[in-house]
């Protein structure tokens, strides 16, 4: 194992960390069958117009369909990395397991862990508002904090928001960069940025330290073996108890 010299992390823990995340990784691609396929209901019409407006395979396009709801796991799993990685950093800061994405009960700092700045909408956002202003009038003491990951500025400021036409700020209810968080966090305002550049190589030790694994997706295999009709078989897949599906007859 390498020197990470993070100062804020032992590199015990952060490797022990990245690992986690990246064994999180692993069990998105581990077993990729039709049933996991079919979880989040697969839309046969978008994949119809996928496949003819873009000139693709269906069978390419069915595989995309496979990588894009691994992706949107693995997101998932980049908020577990980013959220729980504060269970190891700096005195009195843990995450719960309900509630706020990370607390100091000693400080009275709640928050709300975002990735992206954009990944809340209006309504999302004045939900969360409204559970700040909550928290703040139970607990005068309380700072509430919204902590983007990738935020459009550096950032620790009131958090500004209209609910119902009218505005609302609060100087405990905060909106703040991720590396201000950090900062926060651990004391130094560089802390963000070095575990940036200590990333790949944490990650490669923590890849290298793991054993290979299998990758086995079923789910073409599966699809063709419904009816011979990769195609067919999606729709049959969605529609099957609808009416006159059962004697469907469609192909590309």
């Amino acid at each position: 194992m390498a020197n990470y010299n993070l100062g804020f992390i032992t590199d015990e823990l952060i490797l022990q960390h990245v690992m986690e995340t990246v064994e999180k990784y692993r069990q998105s691609i581990s077993i990729i069958d039709l049933s996991n396929f079919n979880k989040n209901l697969i839309d046969p019409i978008k994949l119809t117009f996928d496949a003819k407006v873009y000139g693709k395979n269906l069978s390419d396009i069915i595989e995309n369909e496979v990588l894009r709801q691994i992706d949107k796991t693995n997101n998932n799993h980049i908020g577990y990395f980013h959220q729980n990685i504060f269970g190891h950093l700096g005195a009195g800061w843990h995450v719960p397991e309900s509630g706020y994405d990370i607390v100091n009960l000693e400080d009275n700092y709640f928050v709300e862990l975002k990735n992206k700045h954009n990944t809340m909408n209006s309504s999302s956002a004045q939900k969360t508002y409204i559970k700040m202003q909550d928290k703040i009038l139970r607990n005068s003491s309380a700072t509430c904090m919204l902590v983007e990951v990738i935020a459009k500025n550096s950032q620790n400021k009131v958090w500004k928001i209209s609910l119902n036409g009218e505005r609302f700020e609060n100087e405990n209810i905060r909106r703040v960069s991720i590396d201000k968080f950090y900062e926060l966090v651990t004391g130094d305002p560089q802390s963000f940025k070095k575990l940036c550049e200590k990333l790949p190589l944490i990650i490669s030790d923590a890849v290298n330290g793991l054993e290979d694994v299998a990758i086995e997706n079923t789910v073409l295999k599966e699809l063709e073996s419904t009816s011979g009709n990769l195609l067919q078989s999606l729709y049959l897949l969605a529609f099957e108890k609808y009416e006159g599906f059962g004697e469907l007859d469609i192909s590309l």
